[in-house]
């Protein structure tokens, strides 16, 4: 394998900003790609640019919204004139009991999780052609019954459904699409959650992990890489969970 499998090429990662989504930035370049990542939060944007380095394009972009979507990827296609790897990671996760769950709040999630991704993949196609490849950030929600997560692991199943149907509607355009499920991520676990109730809450997940530890944006990152590759060209419409056993055992 090699090390520098995305020289030349440009890859997108929609929330790349933080979390999962910089790690996988970050991995690209390492493996020689120019990047673009959008966010909806500019200072953040500017933070991950000087951690990714020179050449990455930053787009302040909302991907609840169709529109911001569009001048996106009109930004990519005038610097970059083709996209070769995308990972749509961008998502919002607020957790929350079901009688706490408002419609503002439910609206929101599905723009960003659901809606979000479909128009994403359908905007960013056409600067896409035969052999580039699609991942779908998902989630081990969409497998869990967890308290809490009744609207998001909705949002989640759907993504990795859509990863599904999207390979056989892109299937004549060569244009492959997976989705990776995410387990408990160190750098973006409970971020919102009570500065109280942090550590209690980490110490309860990690005793729900088979192998104790939380996973980390790189490891995520080995497996989207993979997926965007020449290595895994037999690969499509395919879920990998990344998790430490937590869905699977």
């Amino acid at each position: 394998m090699s090390a520098r499998r995305f020289q030349g090429k440009i890859a997108v990662v929609t929330g790349g900003n933080s979390g999962i989504g910089l790690g996988v930035a970050k991995a690209y370049v390492r493996e020689g790609a120019q990047v673009a990542i959008t966010g909806r939060n500019e200072k953040t944007l500017e933070a991950a640019a000087k951690e990714i380095g020179e050449g990455t394009l930053t787009i302040q972009s909302d991907a609840g919204k169709v529109a911001e979507i569009e001048a996106a990827m009109k930004k990519i296609k005038e610097r970059f004139g083709r996209i070769d790897a995308l990972f749509v990671n961008a998502g919002v996760a607020k957790l929350l009991p079901f009688e706490q769950v408002t419609e503002e709040l439910f609206d929101e999630m599905v723009d960003i999780n659901l809606k979000g991704v479909f128009f994403t993949v359908q905007k960013a196609t056409p600067l896409m052609s035969k052999g580039s490849a699609i991942v779908l950030n998902a989630s081990i929600n969409a497998h869990l019954g967890m308290p809490g997560t009744t609207v998001y692991g909705a949002t989640k199943a759907g993504v990795i459904n859509m990863a599904k149907t999207l390979s056989a509607e892109l299937l004549e355009k060569g244009i492959r699409v997976n989705a990776v499920s995410p387990g408990p991520i160190t750098s973006s676990l409970l971020r919102d959650a009570p500065q109280e109730s942090i550590q209690e809450t980490k110490d309860w997940i990690q005793s729900q992990i088979p192998i104790k530890r939380f996973g980390t944006p790189e490891e995520i990152a080995a497996g989207v890489l993979y997926l965007t590759s020449p290595e895994s060209a037999f690969v499509l419409g395919a879920e990998l969970i990344i998790d430490g056993g937590m869905a699977t055992l």
